[in-house]
């Protein structure tokens, strides 16, 4: 009897121990399987450089949470400051965002404030899907248009608990002008951080930033101070402070130098996303570690092989996005070209963009010749 007791007892501990070693760490697993770190993607760019469309790749995409320049708040909120001042706070704000802290706008929004009160809240998909919005499907294709209709209502702390609900984080910014500012971010455990730096062609910018003075005029005065945005030299001042930083983010990030960035830096030309969409997207995706799914693919092609012209400032409607990128060649005049040519020369050299000589050669030009390959 005693032996039999004996044996049951072995038998009994024998399970325990199979399931203690086998089950468990089994368990632990399956558990860290399931919440993986999230990914972070900072599009970093400047205005009317293609990267509300940009942005929209990824925030379309059902596993990211994206936000639009969410550093907006900053610069509203302390506008008398430069660019350069301002760096840490944008920093700080951008990092907190990463890691779903919304209380970091608590320094710049009003105590009462709503969902809605977020800088362009509407064109991110995760702000007009559950749980931020029960309007939609997390799978949806969403316009602007529609979530901004229907999902406005909802408390601002929707945004945080929705933020943690997804597995990539990104963020579109056009008030970064050094990366060594982020080299903070990029070596911070607790971010799994990759840039996609935008660039585009500095005529078609300037060409854009014409058409959307008035929208750009307090950001311009931040830029370069509000004395040298004034008379005909005050839009080229602006664009030389941008090229100039063009070429320091690139120059940084390519050298992959110092060793955490290696991997972790992209460039993209716009005029390369609207040449050929899908080849691109799906080069971003990869860099990011997202599937392009068959829905995103109709999407990205639909929304660059449209008839719209793309004036208005942050429209990101269907377009004809190549005419659109080679606008400039036809309404810019060539004396202008030359002005933007001369203070945006070295970006223009460094990111392939070839310098148009004459009036003649501006509007014959081949876009094989225009745009040298990366």
């Amino acid at each position: 009897m005693v032996k039999s007791r004996r044996v049951q007892v072995l038998l009994i501990l024998v399970v325990l121990s199979f399931l203690l070693i086998h089950f468990l760490p089994c368990s632990n697993n399956a558990h860290m399987k399931e919440k993986p770190s999230p990914v972070h993607i900072l599009i970093l760019s400047s205005w009317r450089s293609g990267s509300s469309f940009t942005g929209q790749i990824f925030s379309q995409h059902p596993s990211v949470f994206y936000l639009m320049e969410p550093a907006w708040h900053v610069w509203v909120t302390m506008y008398q400051n430069s660019a350069k001042v301002l760096h840490m706070a944008v920093r700080d704000l951008v990092r907190s965002v990463f890691l779903c802290d919304m209380s970091v706008f608590d320094a710049y929004m009003s105590s009462q404030k709503k969902k809605s009160d977020l800088f362009q809240w509407e064109t991110s998909r995760a702000l007009c899907s559950p749980p931020a919005c029960d309007s939609f499907s997390r799978s949806d294709i969403i316009t602007a248009g529609n979530c901004k209709t229907i999902c406005g209502k909802y408390p601002f702390s929707k945004v945080e608990e929705a933020c943690k609900t997804y597995s990539h984080v990104a963020i579109k910014e056009v008030r970064f002008f050094d990366l060594k500012v982020l080299y903070p971010l990029l070596t911070d455990p607790s971010l799994n951080l990759k840039i996609i730096h935008l660039v585009r062609d500095p005529r078609a910018v300037f060409r854009s930033r014409e058409n959307t003075m008035a929208d750009l005029k307090r950001d311009s005065n931040i830029v370069v101070g509000s004395q040298k945005t004034k008379g005909e030299m005050g839009p080229y001042n602006t664009m030389q402070v941008i090229c100039k930083s063009h070429v320091e983010i690139y120059k940084a990030g390519s050298q992959a130098i110092p060793s955490f960035l290696k991997d972790r830096y992209l460039l993209v030309r716009y005029e390369d996303i609207v040449r050929d969409p899908l080849a691109r997207a799906a080069q971003m995706y990869r860099f990011a570690e997202l599937h392009f799914t068959p829905e995103l693919r109709k999407w990205v092609h639909n929304i660059t092989h449209g008839k719209g012209h793309g004036a208005q400032a942050f429209d990101i409607g269907s377009r004809d996005a190549l005419r659109v990128s080679q606008a400039w060649r036809k309404t810019l005049p060539f004396q202008k070209i030359e002005k933007v040519q001369n203070v945006c020369k070295d970006a223009m050299d460094l990111l392939g963009y070839r310098l148009v000589q004459s009036e003649e050669e501006q509007k014959n030009m081949s876009l094989d010749l225009l745009f040298a390959q990366n």
